[in-house]
């Protein structure tokens, strides 16, 4: 080899060495748009520095992550696990998974080389020095495509992507959270349901007891036919009332059996046993202030992340705005064969291109604005969210003590009214009250035992109103997610947090 090609070569090199160089310093000095900032955008005006409703306490938080189990009702859990796997909104939930994490490798992807290969074959007339001869052209070519990550665009299109990512994680686990709370609420309502229509069926039998022995009386003339007529009319009511609780039992059976997909004969069967027996919850402490209790709760954390992504599109909006750099380039051998002969050889190119926005009628700039409102859209939806969780706590504490004072004084309701329709039984058996004293007396047994059964469902709903308004046990450091939303090259977003 010759000195002049050797030098020619030198130079070839430091020219190749000194485009990586400046690439690799065009890519690491600029990120155009703001940083994100968690304490100014999670700033929630008049957020209150305590809870204003009474406290539950013989609990904690902690242990909400296996709180149904402390039910000791496992037909409960299997509820919950079959409506987890039959539920759309958790299916939605991990296609949308899928599809986020798609669009994250989608714009990593464009932060990097794109190589393509070419292939072209042809025939056709060339000049030769000279004469013009007719022969075939054939080539092949590596072609190299890289923009050059100026001023931090794709990067910043990357850390909404990423965001966006982790939220949907986190809407999937809200999902289950809701979904579960929902099972338990309709596990609830129908064990509710079984003991009011035990109390329906016993009280109609009961004034079927009493229409049965008024006409006895008024056969042998100790009571008028009114009376008689009136004890029938409460019998035909107290067997209408037991009708129609059965048919609201049967109607939740039908709800439970569309949100678990469980055929019906085997959930009727599975639910024959602990019949009108509620499901006693576990205590939850409520010890932390508002701010902490919220990082617990997933559509929370979904409606921060929105935010980092939303700031995030305005860095990617302004890059646009900006001039674009790219390193094209392309290698491959050639080939020309004519009648005379073979001619071989090789070409290559290198070099940047710059693409610099001259005139769009402010397109670029409104897609700037637009990328602004969208952010303040974003803070406004993540405050009324924080706002919106921190209400659902306080009304979740304040039912329960409410449900706590009215169980005790709904007990004591129930207990007397037994006692008083006792006695009017008795007193009516003998003749020493009338029949309208008696309905009268049965009448308020019967509501007082009915307020008592919806107080206890409604405490226990209350409970559960509270695991769903804590978060359900999920934390900011807990995405779970569905293995199968992804296919088996995703990334798992635990892998890659922002």
């Amino acid at each position: 080899m010759t000195k002049q090609h050797l030098l020619k070569n030198s130079w070839r090199t430091a020219i190749h060495a000194a485009v990586l160089s400046l690439v690799g310093v065009l890519t690491s000095c600029v990120t155009v748009g703001p940083d994100y900032d968690e304490q100014k955008a999670t700033a929630v005006p008049n957020q209150p520095d305590g809870w204003y409703a009474a406290l539950p306490h013989g609990g904690k938080l902690e242990n909400l992550n296996n709180w149904w189990s402390q039910f000791d009702d496992p037909l409960l859990i299997e509820l919950i696990d079959a409506a987890q796997g039959q539920s759309n909104t958790i299916a939605e939930g991990a296609l949308r998974i899928a599809q986020a994490r798609a669009l994250l490798v989608t714009t990593q992807a464009a932060a990097l080389p794109v190589v393509n290969g070419e292939a072209s074959y042809s025939r056709g007339t060339t000049m030769l020095g000279g004469p013009i001869v007719l022969g075939t052209t054939s080539q092949a070519q590596v072609q190299l495509n890289w923009e050059i990550d100026l001023f931090g665009g794709l990067r910043r299109s990357n850390e909404a992507a990423q965001a966006r990512l982790t939220a949907e994680v986190a809407n999937w686990n809200a999902a289950r959270i809701s979904v579960a709370a929902d099972v338990a609420n309709y596990y609830t309502n129908y064990r509710t349901c079984e003991a009011l229509e035990i109390l329906a069926i016993s009280d109609a039998n009961s004034r079927q007891e009493t229409a049965r022995l008024t006409n006895q009386l008024t056969l042998t003339g100790f009571q008028s036919p009114a009376n008689a007529s009136l004890a029938q009319a409460s019998a035909a009511e107290g067997a209408s009332r037991a009708v129609a609780q059965k048919t609201e039992c049967d109607l939740i059976i039908k709800a439970v059996v569309s949100i678990t997909g469980m055929a019906e004969p085997d959930l009727r069967r599975k639910l024959a046993t602990h019949r009108a027996q509620l499901p006693r919850p576990a205590n939850i402490a409520i010890s932390q202030l508002p701010a902490q209790v919220l990082s617990q709760r997933p559509d929370v954390a979904a409606a921060e992340l929105q935010l980092v992504a939303t700031n995030a599109d305005i860095g990617v909006r302004i890059a646009d705005r900006l001039p674009r750099l790219a390193l094209t380039g392309n290698i491959g051998p050639i080939n020309f064969s004519y009648s005379d002969g073979v001619i071989n050889g090789s070409s290559w190119t290198i070099g940047p291109s710059l693409n610099v926005p001259i005139f769009d009628a402010g397109r670029r700039y409104a897609n700037e604005q637009s990328a602004w409102v969208a952010y303040q859209t974003a803070v406004t939806k993540y405050r009324n969210q924080v706002r919106t969780a921190i209400r659902e706590v306080e009304e979740a504490l304040v039912r329960l003590e409410s449900m706590r004072a009215r169980e005790t004084d709904a007990e004591l309701a129930s207990d007397g009214y037994h006692q008083a329709l006792k006695a009017a039984e008795e007193k009516y058996k003998f003749g020493l009250s009338s029949v309208l004293d008696l309905e009268e007396t049965r009448r308020l047994s019967f509501n007082a035992d009915n307020i008592l059964a919806g107080v206890r469902r409604d405490h226990v709903n209350a409970w559960i109103a509270l695991y769903r308004a804590v978060g359900g046990g999920w934390n900011s450091n807990d995405f779970n997610q569905p293995a199968s939303a992804f296919p088996s090259s995703a990334q798992n977003p635990k892998d890659s947090q922002p």
